[in-house]
């Protein structure tokens, strides 16, 4: 089966607000754009689990492609802690990143053994 070329398009453009969402600097005052209670770690599964199904239902490379966003999370949080202006690291930021990751993982395994 012969994949679109537009599922790349939706998966650099997933790879492009994860970016965004993560290395854009902060604002003085800390002013939150989410205000729910945990809408944040939400966001954060999302930003790395949903590109990480798409490309590793693109390639097929399940371990390189979580591999790769697996380390992505944590240096990220450092990059925001230590170089990004009014941004700061979180490790529970880091943890929803990865649960994001592997949920991503788990239901990309699981439509494929079920031949989606």
């Amino acid at each position: 089966m012969a994949i679109s070329p537009w599922w790349w398009l939706v998966a650099a453009l997933t790879i492009l607000i994860q970016l965004a969402a993560v290395y854009w600097p902060g604002a003085p005052g800390g002013e939150q754009l989410v205000t729910v209670v945990g809408a944040d770690k939400v966001i954060h599964a999302l930003i790395f689990g949903v590109p990480t199904f798409l490309l590793v239902r693109l390639t097929g490379r399940r371990w390189l492609v979580g591999a790769i966003f697996a380390i992505h999370a944590p240096i990220s949080e450092l990059v925001q802690w230590r170089f990004l202006p009014f941004r700061d690291g979180d490790v529970w930021d880091c943890a929803a990143d990865l649960v994001g990751i592997a949920v991503a993982l788990l239901v990309e395994r699981r439509l494929r053994r079920a031949g989606s």
